[in-house]
C-alpha cells in the first residue's frame, strides 16, 4: 500500500516577492497565496488530521505483531493423608517454565509455537526421584466462516487508511477555502485603498471649491450662504475619509492575520484585478466540479461504509473454526533425558477438530448489517445531492461571471458620464448657473461612480474566484498542489 503523504508545495513563478520594511510591505497575489498555504494556522492545524490517521494505521497493524508469552511458577504443597491406623502427610513440589509465541495471519488463522517444561516431585524426603515432562508443539486455529479473510481481519487498518484519504480530501478543501479567502481579501484591500484615494481626491476638490467660494463671496459675486454649503461638503467628505481609512486598517489587520504576518508594517497590494473576459467551458467545468475534494471526501466515507457492510455480512455467518495441533513429548527423571526423548521424535501427539458456535437469534449481527446497509443508501443519496448542488453552483457561477463582466462596462460608462457632468456643472458654476451645492452633489455622484467602477472590477474577480472554487480548480490554477511529504513528517517526528 502506497501511503498518501500530505505536503503542500507551491509550484509557481511569482511575479514579485514580498518587499518589507518598517513602514511598507508590497505584496503580490501569488506571494499572499504562498504565505497562506505555508503559514495559515487553520491550514497547518488541518494537516495534523492525516498525520493522526497515519498513527492509527500503524497502531492497527500491530495485530500482526508476534506475541511472546513466558510463564514460570513453583509450587510446594503438603496434603494430609488419613488411614484407619494413622495420619500422615503427602508433600509435592512442582516447577513450570513455559514459553510460547503466537502470530495472526491475514486469513484469520492464529498459529502458536509452544515449549512447555514441568518438573514434579512427590515426597522428596522419602528419596523418590522426581521427573521432568516437556513438550514442543504447534497449534493452528483457522476460522472457516465468520471472521475469515482479509476484510474481517484488517477492517480497522482499512478504515484508518480510508479515513486518512478522506482527511486528505478535507485538507484540500480547507486549503482551497483559504486560498479563496486570500484572493477575496486581497482584492478587497485593493478596493478599499482605491476607494480611500477617491475620498482623498473628493476632499481635495471640496476644499478647493470652498476656497474659491470664499473668494467669490468676498468679491460679492456669491451670497454668504454658499460658504456654508461648501463647508458642509468638506465636513461630510472628511467623515467619509475617516471611515475609509478605518476600513483599510481593518482589512490590513484581517489580511495580516490570514497570512500570519507578524510585522506591523502597512500592506500594499501590487496586483490589479483582472478585467479581460474570462470564458469558462461549461461541460469541462462540470466535469471538474464532480471531482471536488468535498465530493471525494464523501465517497471515501462511502468506501468505509461499504467495507463495514461486507464485514457485518460475514459476521452473520456461524463461527466455525478448524483447529490443528501437533507436538513432541518427552519425560524423564533428568532434564537431559527429557530433551533426548523430545529430540528422538518417538513420542508424537497430534489432534484435529472443528469448533462451531452460533448465537441463537443472532440479532446483534443482523442489525449491525442492516444499519450499515441503511448508512450506505444514505451516503449514496448525500453524494448525489452534493453532485447536483455542484452542477448548480457551476451554472450559477458562470452566470455570475457574465453578469459581473457586463457590470464593468456599465461602471466605466457611468464614470465617464459623471466626469463629463461634473465638468459641465463647474462651468455653469463659474457663470452663476449652478450653485456650490449643485457642484458638490455632482462631485459626490462622480465619487460614487468611481467606487462603482472599483467595486465592479473586484466583483468580477470574486466571481471568477467563486467559479474556480466550486469547480475545484482553484488550487491547480494558483499552482498549489498537495504532494507527498509533511503529514507523515509530523507523525515520524513526534516522539
Amino acid at each position: 500500500m502506497k501511503t498518501l503523504i500530505i505536503v503542500f508545495a507551491v509550484i509557481v513563478c511569482w511575479s514579485s516577492n514580498v518587499i518589507a520594511s518598517d513602514q511598507l510591505i508590497r505584496l503580490s497575489l501569488g506571494e499572499a497565496i504562498r504565505m497562506a498555504a505555508e503559514k495559515n494556522l487553520d491550514v497547518r492545524a488541518e494537516l495534523y488530521n492525516p498525520a493522526q490517521f497515519e498513527a492509527e494505521i500503524n497502531r492497527n497493524r500491530a495485530i500482526y505483531d508476534p506475541s511472546l508469552t513466558i510463564q514460570a511458577s513453583y509450587s510446594d504443597t503438603t496434603n494430609p493423608v488419613s488411614s484407619t491406623s494413622t495420619t500422615f502427610s503427602n508433600r509435592g513440589q512442582s516447577f513450570q517454565l513455559n514459553t510460547s509465541i503466537s502470530q495472526l495471519f491475514w486469513s484469520g488463522a492464529i498459529a502458536s509455537l509452544g515449549f512447555n517444561n514441568n518438573y514434579s516431585s512427590v515426597n522428596p524426603s522419602t528419596g523418590q526421584n522426581g521427573f521432568w515432562q516437556s513438550s514442543l508443539g504447534v497449534s493452528i486455529s483457522q476460522p472457516l466462516l465468520k471472521n475469515a479473510g482479509r476484510d474481517a481481519i484488517e477492517i480497522n487498518i482499512s478504515i484508518a487508511r480510508l479515513s486518512k484519504f478522506a482527511s486528505l480530501e478535507h485538507f484540500k478543501n480547507v486549503l482551497q477555502n483559504t486560498v479563496t479567502q486570500v484572493r477575496t481579501d486581497y482584492f478587497k484591500l485593493y478596493s478599499l485603498r482605491e476607494q480611500l484615494e477617491v475620498r482623498k481626491v473628493s476632499l481635495a476638490l471640496a476644499r478647493k471649491i470652498l476656497s474659491e467660494t470664499k473668494a467669490r463671496v468676498g468679491a460679492g459675486v456669491l451670497p454668504a450662504m454658499e460658504i456654508l454649503n461648501a463647508e458642509f461638503g468638506v465636513t461630510s467628505r472628511e467623515k467619509d475619509l475617516i471611515d475609509a481609512e478605518k476600513s483599510v486598517s481593518d482589512q490590513v489587520d484581517s489580511l495580516r492575520l490570514l497570512l500570519q504576518i507578524s510585522s506591523t508594517a502597512e500592506i500594499v497590494v501590487t496586483d490589479l484585478p483582472r478585467k479581460e473576459q474570462y470564458l469558462p467551458d461549461q461541460d469541462e467545468a462540470i466535469r471538474h466540479a464532480l471531482m471536488r475534494p468535498d465530493i471525494k471526501e464523501l465517497k471515501r466515507n462511502l468506501d468505509i461504509s461499504e467495507l463495514q457492510t461486507r464485514v457485518f455480512s460475514n459476521n452473520i455467518r456461524p463461527d466455525l473454526s478448524l483447529v490443528l495441533s501437533g507436538s513432541l513429548v518427552g519425560q524423564d527423571h533428568s532434564y537431559g533425558g527429557d530433551m533426548e526423548r523430545i529430540g528422538s521424535i518417538d513420542f508424537p501427539a497430534w489432534s484435529v477438530g472443528l469448533v462451531f458456535s452460533y448465537p441463537l437469534g443472532n440479532h446483534a449481527a443482523e442489525n449491525d448489517y442492516r444499519k450499515s446497509r441503511l448508512k450506505n443508501a444514505q451516503t449514496t443519496l448525500q453524494i448525489r445531492s452534493l453532485e447536483q448542488s455542484a452542477i448548480n453552483d457551476v451554472l450559477n457561477s458562470i452566470r455570475s461571471i457574465k453578469s459581473a463582466y457586463k457590470q464593468i462596462e456599465v461602471a466605466d460608462r457611468g464614470r465617464a458620464f459623471a466626469e463629463e457632468r461634473l465638468r459641465a456643472f463647474m462651468r455653469k458654476n463659474e457663470v452663476g448657473l449652478a450653485t456650490t451645492r449643485d457642484v458638490l452633489d455632482v462631485e459626490n455622484d462622480l465619487a460614487t461612480a468611481k467606487n462603482n467602477q472599483i467595486t465592479a472590477a473586484v466583483a468580477y474577480n470574486d466571481a471568477i474566484t467563486r467559479h474556480l472554487q466550486v469547480t475545484g480548480e482553484l488550487l491547480e490554477m494558483e499552482g498549489v498542489r498537495v504532494v507527498e511529504g509533511d503529514a507523515d513528517k509530523l507523525y515520524t517526528n513526534t516522539r
